[in-house]
């Protein structure tokens, strides 16, 4: 039965928190207790339904999938044009809760097809196949999901719910759901835990006898799930967690065990022996630069929004200090009216005179460089540090670097189809920082460079058995 039919044939949906609505379809309005009012557009579709058995939820082609799979989302079995309500919702590592919700209109058949179908209204609006995942929001606010552990699916659950149930502690029992199993590992992906000089890393073999392209996953807090997603792709990937301490208590970052890992990675009876490829985020992006300069045998490196000089503590090689840090002026972090703070400003010129001992000497890299930059990235000035990086390589008579901007993207770009996140806490200032970017702009931008992860890395790592992929 629809959710609740006030007096005078008015529906009362209480609002809940970044709510979006196809403007062209609703006639809104707001009043200060914040109570929206849907008029006449709607009752042409206020009907009373039984709660139908043959009402289900069909996740296709599978309701279990990898990761970084699309899932094919169909409702079936409703009432001709009847509105229903869509959910998802999941629980990260630590107990997070994150939700999102749309509102359809079934069409002749009783059917809703994601693929097809515009949202009226929700977390998002229009046609966004993927919509409920990647609009998934903490109901505890500054909440970044947390799915570090391969070895474990990620759980999400649809439903689909009678009329129009915007808040979550109200609706009605869902007319049917259905359970989106969503793996990291695929079928003969190995999970090994390796000892290296300052802390443990994890390795993630593909199936099948290779050679294969070996990648040194950095991450500057331990994670695993990028790892294991390029392991699915036929990659032998080792993923290092960059603080092994907290990050107080690190007085300088050292690239000597990430040299180990580098060499245990090239002694692997799996690993080929056209170099190894290095990815990085954030910090790690920076030290993924600094590797390849400074190392020898990386062939490849993808830096996802990263630094043009190391940043946060200095950096130490073989017992000396090979760069210092990018000053930061802690006076220029601008906080905003939500509790979020926006740190971008803070980050010194990479290019004065005061910071050039920071700067990564890239041109002495043997490497190619794939560099990936959010045009609305709040955290870092990405776009300005790609085009230093870029004019640096150019100068030195380099034709080794290719770089992409994505617009409206946000500074955590990840494999995906994983909720996005707006704000969380900053692992080393420890305030809540917002990240930048807009949702359906950033989950594109996700999608398109995972994509061009894989091809660069596949190009220019290039083994025989590279193609080799594992299934579910």
């Amino acid at each position: 039965m629809c959710s609740r039919i006030f007096h005078h044939k008015i529906i009362a949906l209480t609002i809940m928190k970044n709510i979006v609505f196809h403007e062209s379809n609703i006639n809104i309005s707001v009043d200060s207790s914040k109570v929206l009012v849907a008029h006449a557009w709607l009752r042409p579709y206020i009907q009373v339904y039984s709660m139908s058995a043959q009402v289900c939820v069909r996740l296709l082609p599978s309701a279990r999938c990898l990761f970084d799979e699309p899932v094919h989302v169909k409702v079936a079995g409703l009432g001709s044009r009847q509105v229903v309500t869509l959910r998802a919702q999941a629980t990260d590592e630590r107990g997070i809760v994150f939700r999102s919700m749309a509102i359809y209109r079934a069409d002749g058949d009783g059917e809703v097809d994601l693929h097809r179908d515009a949202a009226l209204c929700g977390t998002y609006v229009g046609v966004e196949p993927m919509g409920l995942l990647w609009s998934m929001q903490p109901t505890t606010p500054h909440k970044y999901f947390h799915w570090s552990k391969a070895v474990r699916p990620h759980m999400v659950r649809f439903s689909v719910h009678d009329g129009v149930d915007v808040e979550e502690e109200e609706c009605g029992r869902a007319l049917a759901e259905a359970i989106n199993e969503r793996v990291l590992m695929g079928e003969g992906v190995t999970r090994e835990v390796v000892s290296l000089e300052k802390c443990s890393a994890v390795l993630f073999t593909p199936p099948g006898e290779g050679p294969f392209p070996g990648v040194l996953d950095l991450c500057t807090f331990a994670s695993e799930k990028r790892a294991s997603l390029l392991a699915n792709k036929g990659f032998v990937v080792l993923s290092v967690g960059l603080f092994y301490n907290k990050p107080s208590k690190m007085k300088h970052m050292e690239l000597d065990y990430l040299e180990d890992a580098l060499r245990l990675l090239q002694k692997h009876p799996k690993v080929g022996s056209n170099g190894l490829g290095v990815i990085g985020r954030s910090k790690a992006g920076d030290i993924a630069l600094s590797l390849a300069s400074f190392v020898p045998g990386v062939r490849a490196v993808v830096g996802i929004n990263a630094c043009s000089a190391n940043i946060g503590a200095p950096l130490h090689y073989r017992g000396q200090r090979v760069l210092s840090s990018l000053s930061v002026d802690l006076n220029k972090i601008i906080p905003t009216s939500d509790g979020a703070n926006i740190v971008k400003f803070g980050s010194g010129d990479p290019n004065s005179d005061e910071n050039r001992s920071s700067l990564i000497p890239v041109e002495n890299a043997n490497a190619h460089f794939l560099l990936l930059t959010s045009e609305d990235d709040l955290n870092y000035d990405t776009r300005g540090y790609m085009e230093s990086l870029a004019d640096t390589l150019r100068r030195a008579g380099k034709n080794n670097v290719e770089s992409v901007c994505y617009p409206r993207a946000g500074h955590l770009l990840e494999p995906p189809y994983g909720p996005y996140c707006h704000s969380c806490l900053h692992g080393f200032l420890r305030i809540v920082v917002k990240w930048g970017g807009e949702p359906r702009a950033h989950a594109c931008a996700e999608v398109l460079a995972w994509r061009k992860v894989e091809e660069f890395f596949r190009s220019r790592l290039n083994c025989q058995h590279a193609e080799t992929k594992a299934k579910l």
